[in-house]
């Protein structure tokens, strides 16, 4: 103990920390934001763009899902990995540059996502219950309406409900997505020789608007990287919870957003006691299992249902309000009419939960631009409800109510959008593109802020030479092949 204390962030609340278990069974209950960031994808990527690029194309566009996997895995891990190495989440970065110029870049695209973006999402989670309840059943209501019932749900719980049986209901029932999807494609699994199209870059005619909807939204837009951060800041665990505490206790000086400088957003690994280091390192390796154990489970399921729709639909159009019917198709024509209620039931908590999740994690980021632009909003930050004081529930410019505020813009531009355009397909496709071409600069700014402030002595937290050349290699493929998309479309330039 005696030199534990001689660590100049000794911290006695903090020693007092158990750390967590690291054993197979006990990390499942610690995953959180990686698992989230999962599901926010699987509800539209992979239950509409997949089916229908399997549908229209077959096999021809396998070749997108090593692409999207493997050349954004650290666009998105580096977000990650800077939270739990500093406590802090990528806006409170974004803010330290000049003139904040990446927070009103995000600002404005996000406002712009809240209405398109989620408008794509929710016309996803609309779909499912549009053919269940209309269709199927013959209730007369229309697309639009599915969508707004949605949508006041989604709101509710998150700002009055109890989202833990919301999220634990989910997550059975997006297991049990899961499973019935692996048992239908081993009744009738792909040809090995289709595997080719893995290494074939081909885009058939058409194609376009469905390959920028993959780079777009799989496993999920990389925006969702810098909420995924916000939302490890908020389970304050690990380095979170440790620059919270000494913070609160006096040990560190408070990270101002108007005056501190991005050095300030570093953390002193090695001023923590071994206790503590012990405590910061399993939370980091614990986010990092997190996020690549739903990574790559999201890169199966999209195999899975491309595959499927290319052996149990194709040649199909795979569009129209019914769109969920016919990849119930899959499901009915392979095993029988009872495995079509387990697909609708997995498809409804899948795609409810990406919309869900949406409704959060968009306000959040847009209440987290204004906390480090606004001085008013940052002296009155916070949206956790433990700690609302009577101010931040009355001043209209505090965290909390721009985040309430922003809620309130997506749900009614987002429905107003789906009463326009009521084309599921469309809309998922369109939101899934929008996603893409924004990308690259998120990209950018979570590898940048990364290499930049995490201490390169730290070696368990700082990325490794492969991380390092890797990462920025990802980056500058994804980066061309946005350009070459752009060029392709707006240009009419072919290759």
């Amino acid at each position: 103990m005696a030199d534990e204390k001689k660590a100049p962030l000794y911290d006695e609340e903090l020693e007092k920390l158990t750390p967590p278990s690291m054993a197979p069974g006990a990390l499942i209950k610690h995953f959180g934001p990686g698992l989230i960031l999962m599901m926010t994808g699987i509800g539209t990527s992979h239950l509409v763009t997949c089916p229908t690029a399997g549908g229209r194309f077959g096999y021809a566009l396998l070749w997108t899902l090593p692409i999207c996997y493997i050349f954004k895995y650290y666009g998105f891990q580096m977000a990650f990995r800077f939270t739990n190495a500093t406590g802090m989440s990528m806006m409170d970065a974004y803010g330290c540059a000049p003139g904040k110029w990446p927070l009103w870049y995000v600002m404005i695209v996000t406002i712009i996502q809240c209405a398109v973006g989620q408008a794509g999402r929710l016309i996803a989670a609309a779909a499912v219950f549009y053919y269940l309840l209309t269709i199927r059943w013959g209730l007369p209501l229309p697309m639009w309406a599915y969508a707004l019932a949605v949508s006041l749900i989604s709101v509710y719980v998150i700002l009055f409900g109890n989202y833990g049986a919301v999220e634990t209901v989910t997550k059975y029932c997006a297991g049990a997505l899961v499973l019935s999807s692996l048992i239908v494609y081993f009744v009738e699994p792909a040809p090995l020789a289709k595997m080719k199209h893995f290494f074939i870059f081909d885009m058939p005619a058409g194609s376009w608007l469905i390959v920028a909807g993959f780079f777009g939204l799989l496993p999920t837009g990389i925006d969702v990287s810098v909420q995924a951060s916000e939302w490890g800041k908020a389970k304050k665990k690990g380095m979170a919870l440790i620059r919270r505490t000494l913070e609160k206790n006096g040990k560190m000086p408070l990270f101002d957003p108007f005056s501190s400088k991005k050095s300030d957003l570093q953390m002193n690994i090695n001023g923590l006691s071994p206790h503590v280091r012990e405590y910061a390192l399993r939370w980091f390796k614990i986010g990092n299992y997190d996020f690549a154990f739903g990574h790559w489970v999201s890169a199966l399921i999209a195999f899975v249902y491309l595959v499927l729709a290319a052996v149990w639909m194709y040649p199909s159009e795979v569009e129209g309000q019914a769109v969920m019917g016919e990849i119930a198709k899959i499901f009915t024509d392979s095993i029988g009419p009872w495995m079509m209620v387990v697909f609708i039931l997995g498809a409804a908590a899948a795609t409810f939960s990406t919309a869900f999740n949406y409704f959060d994690g968009w306000p959040r980021l847009v209440g987290a631009c204004c906390r480090n632009i606004f001085k008013a909003t940052a002296e009155l930050s916070g949206i956790d409800r433990a700690d609302l004081t009577p101010e931040k529930k009355s001043k209209w410019y505090s965290e909390y109510n721009i985040y309430r505020i922003t809620m309130a813009w997506t749900v009614i531009t987002s429905c107003v959008i789906i009463i326009g355009i009521p084309r599921p397909v469309f809309l998922v496709l369109v939101a899934s593109a929008l996603a893409y071409f924004i990308a690259p600069v998120i990209f950018f700014l979570n590898l940048w802020y990364c290499f930049t402030v995490i201490d390169k002595r730290d070696k368990d937290y700082y990325p490794n030479v492969f991380a390092t050349y890797f990462g920025w290699f990802s980056f500058l493929v994804f980066t061309v092949m946005t350009g070459l998309m752009i060029a392709a479309r707006l240009f009419n330039i072919q290759f």
